[in-house]
C-alpha cells in the first residue's frame, strides 16, 4: 500500500476522532440538540418508572409533572427512578412538591436519592414538600417516614446538609374512603388536590394535577373499592394515570384483587369518570405478555385513546381544541424531549 493511501487514511481517522470529540463535548450529542427544540406544552407528564415491584427491565414507578416545560412535582420515587433521571439528563432544580401514593418499596425507595441529585446540583438551600397517606398497621405515616430517613438519627440524615441545605416539611393525607377530596397545593394556576383510595393493607392516596385548563390524574395502585373515589377525583381529567396490576379475574392470583383493579373495571371507571386518556402504567411480567387482552377489556366501555406507559416516556397534555387543532402532536405520546440542562458540582 502506497505512503498516499496511508496519508489518506490517517486524515480520516484523524477526522472521525475529531467529530467523535464534538459529539463528547455536546451533552448527549445530536440526540439532545434535537430534543431541545421540541415545543413544550403547558402541562407534560414524564415517566422515569412504568414498572411495578418486579425487576424485568423496567424501572419502577415514578413521574415529573412538568410545568411551562419545567420539572416541578416529583410523584412517587421507586427503584430506577434516579438512573432514568440521569439517562434522559433531566435537571430537578425547580421540583419541591413531592406526591407519595403510598409507601410500599417499588414507590418510594429512591426518594433520598432524588434529594440528593437535587442538593448536589443547587447553590441556594431547598425546601421540599411531601405529601403521603397517614399511617396504618405495619406502614407508618408519610412524616414519620421521613423522619426516619433524614431526621436525627435517621438512616440519612446526612443528606440534608451534604449539598445544599434542605427543609423537608410533610403532610399526612386522609386515607378513610369517606374522607372528602381536598385541594393541598394551591399557587396561582396551579392545583393539587387528593383523595383516599384502597390498597389492601397499605394506606393509599390518588392525587390530581390541574395547571391552567388542563389536568393529570394519578390513582395509584389501588383496588376496586375506592373506585367512587378515583372517579369523582379524576372526572374530566385530560389524562388519568392509571395502575395495571392483574388481568381480570380469574387471570391472576386471588389475593391480588385485594390490592389492584382489574382491567374491565379500568375501563368503565375512565369511561364514568369521563377522561380524555388513559395510561396505562406499573406494568407487571403478566400485563406485559397480555396486552393485546388487557386492552380489549379496557376498550370494552372506554373508547378514547389508551397507552401503555414506558420509561422516558413524555405526554403533552392538551386541550380538547387542541386534540382537533393539532392531532399529530397528541397521542400516542412522543419520547422524552427535554433538553439537557443538569449541571454538576
Amino acid at each position: 500500500m502506497s505512503s498516499k493511501v496511508f496519508s489518506k487514511l490517517a486524515d480520516l481517522k484523524c477526522a472521525a476522532a475529531i467529530v467523535f470529540l464534538a459529539t463528547l463535548a455536546t451533552p448527549l450529542g445530536l440526540a439532545a440538540q434535537v430534543r431541545a427544540k421540541a415545543p413544550h406544552s403547558k402541562l407534560e407528564l414524564l415517566v422515569l418508572g412504568s414498572g411495578g415491584p418486579r425487576s424485568f427491565g423496567r424501572a419502577s414507578t415514578s413521574y415529573l409533572v412538568l410545568i411551562d416545560g419545567m420539572p416541578r412535582i416529583l410523584v412517587d420515587a421507586g427503584p430506577g427512578a434516579f438512573l432514568e433521571v440521569g439517562k434522559l439528563g433531566i435537571a430537578l432544580a425547580h421540583v419541591d412538591i413531592v406526591l407519595l401514593t403510598h409507601l410500599h418499596i417499588d414507590h418510594s425507595s429512591d426518594l433520598p436519592a432524588m434529594f440528593l441529585d437535587r442538593a448536589l446540583t443547587s447553590d441556594q438551600p431547598i425546601h421540599f414538600k411531601v405529601f403521603g397517606p397517614q399511617g396504618g398497621g405495619v406502614f407508618p405515616s408519610t412524616k414519620r417516614f421521613l423522619e426516619l430517613l433524614f431526621e436525627s438519627g435517621g438512616a440519612f440524615e446526612y443528606e440534608k446538609t451534604f449539598g445544599a441545605y434542605e427543609t423537608i416539611e410533610s403532610v399526612d393525607l386522609p386515607i378513610a374512603l369517606d374522607s372528602p377530596e381536598s385541594e393541598i397545593v394551591s399557587e396561582g394556576d396551579l392545583q393539587v388536590k387528593a383523595i383516599a383510595t384502597h390498597h389492601g393493607d397499605c394506606p393509599a392516596v390518588a392525587y390530581r394535577v390541574d395547571y391552567q385548563d388542563r389536568s393529570i390524574t394519578f390513582s395509584g395502585d389501588m383496588d376496586a373499592s375506592a373506585l367512587p373515589n378515583l372517579e369523582r377525583l379524576a372526572h374530566d381529567s385530560d389524562l388519568l394515570v392509571f395502575h395495571v396490576g392483574v388481568l381480570d379475574p380469574p387471570g391472576s392470583p386471588e389475593i391480588l384483587y385485594t390490592l389492584h383493579t382489574a382491567p374491565k373495571q379500568i375501563g368503565e371507571a375512565a369511561r364514568d369518570g369521563r377522561v380524555k386518556h388513559l395510561l396505562l402504567s406499573h406494568i407487571s411480567p403478566a400485563i406485559e405478555e397480555s396486552r393485546r387482552q388487557v386492552l380489549r377489556s379496557i376498550s370494552g366501555s372506554y373508547k378514547q385513546g389508551i397507552e401503555f406507559a414506558h420509561d422516558g416516556m413524555q405526554i403533552p397534555v392538551v386541550t380538547s381544541h387542541e386534540t382537533s387543532a393539532h392531532p399529530q402532536r397528541l397521542w400516542p405520546p412522543r419520547s422524552s424531549a427535554l433538553p439537557n440542562k443538569r449541571s454538576h458540582p
